[in-house]
């Protein structure tokens, strides 16, 4: 304590980041400051101006280190990459789970289509959204298509056949036919310029249309054409009546609101497009900020990364310290000048308003599950590491189980829980490859020796080559002392092992004789399970899969004239037995390496008749 005292006192007064480290090394948090010595210093100050969240981190915080940087957007870019590259626990860091509609139109392209896409890409077209929340962009998409007659297919218009003839959508004057060449480019753009401007708020053109068409309709006695375009007339009118009074149309604006309870922290954000309020999105807020002002700051960094899509004007719902550096960093990564403000009036300030109350609702709601949740996980993994006095947080686990009848098709699973969440991407399976009859323990010994060979070879897998803080084996003291024989040559730094006796629940560690209790009714014993429950499933279920191959490997192999080259040549064709039983005689004569009289035995064998 007395070498972060130091440093504490040694902090310059510049602009950079810190990174705050536990007692084991691994990075707790990474921040950025226009002065590191103020900035740094408020998280030790009086608990009274502290939250929670900010208590527990500094309580954990052993070490500090810090980067000068030029300036204060500097530090704002370098804080971003290194949080993407360590993903430190205590940040706001939002997972890229959400994909959000926007309409697309490809103005570079000749005829382009109106389209709705989910990703937005640096590709010179044009795009608006996101939109969600009460505004359909297929309702967006069914008004623009009615009253503009773009083309809706995805023909590529340089490579037509001669003599093309337009598709039905031309004939019911929903579609110009460019295909057919029955619309200059130059009066199709025009079109197109009218789409823009309505998606951009513009909404007297579209409504003239669309009520013309209903006229016309009615007058040919077409009442449920008629009847259509008054509906499209309808959902017109509701995106109206979103209009901000005392805005621009072609305004786009995002506004962030953050409602905090002093333990958990949630985010609001309303979106208002082409003068509209088109809707809007709510997030729970990982992570620890110092007041709420850097918590809607480091939410809207982390948001953009995510999104991808800037709004011209951001309204933030409470004064942020480093607004001016969020706004040039926002600038520079749009490419065009981004506002951010905080109003006190006006209709800015109703909108943040609204924004608040959006939040403090999702609170109310949030608190309860997100609460259970962060006990069943995070919660987990810290008393785990209380428990068993653990030198660092076990933020990687892994655990191993066997599977196998009687010593045949022997397997090994290996599950990967990260944060107390399981990561299923990273699970693997092994087949056992040297064991002989019955042996778990040195079934596990050969699962652990090459899981463990993958980290020192640097393996390209994903999962292999990410070392874990705790491998937990299934079983008792047997499995882990006979695991821990072989893992001696291998690089184990910084991996504790523990295996859980599932009749007792016990859990022995490494050279202690007597077991670990945890209370049944702790976090951590049911982290413990749900892992080893998990790595029993998977086991099983690869298990099984194995033997049903197996099985059905038999039954070919029982056919006269099948032998294991024919059996691959038929899985190699058919992929599976069913497929093999429901072939005809022919098909399975088609086979490469089948003749007819073998493909006749293997039809007959899966076709006798009853009696036979």
């Amino acid at each position: 304590m007395k070498q972060l005292e130091q440093k504490l006192k040694d902090l310059p007064h510049k602009s950079g980041v810190y990174i705050m480290y536990n007692e084991a090394g691994q990075i707790l948090y990474i921040g950025k400051a226009r002065d590191l010595y103020k900035r740094v210093h408020q998280y030790f100050g009086n608990k009274a101006n502290r939250t929670v969240k900010v208590i527990k981190l500094v309580e954990k915080i052993r070490d500090l280190n810090y980067i000068i940087t030029a300036n204060e957007v500097e530090a704002l870019v370098l804080e971003n990459n290194l949080i993407k590259k360590h993903k430190p626990p205590y940040n706001i860091l939002l997972k890229d789970d959400k994909s959000y509609p926007f309409i697309k139109i490809d103005v570079k392209k000749p005829f382009p289509r109106v389209e709705v896409v989910r990703k937005l890409k640096n590709d010179g077209a044009k795009y608006f959204g996101p939109y969600m929340q009460g505004i359909s962009t297929q309702e967006i998409l069914g008004l623009i298509n009615s009253a503009f007659c773009v083309r809706t297919c995805k023909m590529d218009l340089t490579k037509v056949p001669a003599g093309h003839r337009p598709c039905l959508n031309y004939h019911i004057k929903r579609c110009y036919a460019p295909c057919a060449g029955l619309i200059s480019r130059e009066e199709y753009d025009g079109v197109i310029k009218e789409i823009i401007s309505f998606l951009q708020g513009n909404d007297k053109k579209i409504a003239e249309i669309l009520t013309q068409k209903m006229k016309e309709a009615s007058d040919r006695e077409e009442y449920e054409l008629a009847l259509t375009y008054k509906q499209k007339l309808q959902a017109l009118e509701k995106l109206v009546r979103r209009q901000v009074g005392a805005l621009p149309k072609d305004y786009d604006m995002d506004v962030f609101a953050v409602a905090t309870n002093g333990l958990n922290t949630v985010a609001a954000v309303i979106f208002v497009r082409g003068g509209k309020i088109v809707g809007g999105d709510k997030h729970v807020v990982d992570g620890v900020s110092l007041d709420e002002g850097s918590a809607l700051s480091n939410f809207i960094l982390r948001y953009y990364d995510m999104t991808g899509y800037i709004a011209g004007e951001i309204v933030t719902s409470t004064a942020i310290d480093d607004a001016d550096v969020l706004q040039e960093y926002l600038s520079e990564k749009a490419g065009k000048k981004i506002n951010v403000l905080c109003p006190h009036q006006g209709v800015r300030r109703q909108l943040a308003d609204m924004a608040v109350g959006n939040a403090q609702d999702y609170l109310e709601k949030s608190v309860s599950v997100r609460e259970r949740k962060e006990n069943m996980t995070m919660g987990g993994v810290l008393q785990l590491a209380e428990y068993l006095h653990l030198p660092k947080l076990p933020v990687r686990m892994e655990c191993y189980d066997i599977s196998h009848i009687s010593g045949t098709n022997k397997v090994a699973s290996m599950v990967v829980f990260v944060n107390g969440e399981p990561e299923k991407s990273h699970y693997r399976k092994f087949k056992i490859e040297t064991v002989a009859g019955n042996d778990d323990f040195a079934c596990l010994q050969e699962t652990l020796t090459r899981r463990l060979k993958d980290i020192t070879e640097r393996s390209e897998d994903v999962s292999f080559s990410s070392r874990p803080d705790l491998i937990i084996i299934d079983g008792g003291k047997g499995q882990l002392s006979s695991v821990m024989e072989v893992v001696a040559g291998c690089d184990t730094e910084g991996i504790n092992f523990i295996s859980l006796a599932k009749r007792e629940e016990e859990v022995f560690i490494p050279g202690r004789s007597a077991p670990v209790i945890l209370p049944r009714d702790s976090y951590a014993l049911k982290l413990l399970q749900r892992i080893r429950d998990e790595a029993h499933r998977f086991a099983i279920t690869f298990h099984r899969s194995l033997r049903k191959t197996s099985q059905t490997k038999s039954a070919l192999l029982a056919v006269e004239g099948v032998g294991k080259t024919r059996v691959k040549l038929l899985f190699d064709a058919f992929k599976t037995l069913d497929n093999i039983k429901n072939a005809s005689i022919d098909e399975l004569t088609a086979v490469k390496g089948i003749d007819r009289r073998t493909a006749e035995n293997v039809y007959s064998a899966f076709h006798k008749k009853d009696g036979e």
